[in-house]
């Protein structure tokens, strides 16, 4: 007699999810934040994160409620967070709900650039940023950035995500004895989209 599978058949697990996406940042992100933190000099511009107890107060802010922050993960499953995977960069956007405006800023670890992450994961998030909250976005109708002359880079990943540069704060910063300008980028929601490929969101993100 033939035998039918039943609903009472074991199901076979799904496959961690692989490739670069974004999550939101856990609390136990704290050590990859230290890690990158402490991974180059040029780290020490995205905030004070010197060991566990600042990357874990780090963490903790960009955890906020008034923060929509979430985590570049690397290719794999993480042997640690499994399959959460291991975070290697940072996209996020602080809310100023009064305004629909946000805050937006990126980081990745060093080891990681060169592969066009920070610009896909930034064109995904002000895509949602800026999306009806209808649509399942967040209902935002500008955001805005900065970053130094001397980090060009960074510009590279703002144009990529749809900004456009809107002026020159000049001389804004005092670092080493030199000022130094900050560029100010900003993007409406009436602005073009960009063309640039999203990095996919993990499941639940």
């Amino acid at each position: 007699m033939a035998h039918h599978p039943t609903s009472s058949a074991v199901e076979r697990p799904l496959p961690a999810p692989s490739g670069p996406r974004l999550r939101p940042v856990r609390a136990d992100d704290a050590d990859a934040i230290l890690e990158a933190f402490t991974s180059s000099p040029d780290m020490s511009r995205q905030g004070d994160v010197h060991d566990a107890a600042s990357a874990e107060e780090y963490c903790t802010w960009l955890r906020g409620a008034d923060r929509h922050a979430f985590a570049i993960v690397d290719d794999e499953p993480d042997a640690v967070q499994g399959a959460h995977g291991r975070m290697v960069g940072l996209v996020a956007v602080s809310v100023d709900e009064g305004n629909r405006n946000g805050w937006f800023f990126y980081w990745l670890h060093p080891a990681h650039r060169g592969r066009g992450l920070a610009s896909r994961a930034a064109a995904a998030l002000a895509e949602r940023a800026l999306r009806p909250v209808d649509r399942g976005g967040w209902g935002l109708e500008r955001l805005e950035l900065g970053h130094r002359i001397d980090n060009p880079a960074s510009g590279s990943v703002a144009r990529a995500a749809g900004f456009l540069h809107e002026g020159t704060e000049r001389e804004k910063f005092l670092i080493g004895g030199e000022r130094v300008d900050v560029l100010a980028y900003g993007r409406l929601v009436t602005d073009p989209a960009p063309t640039t490929p999203h990095l996919p969101w993990a499941d639940h993100a």
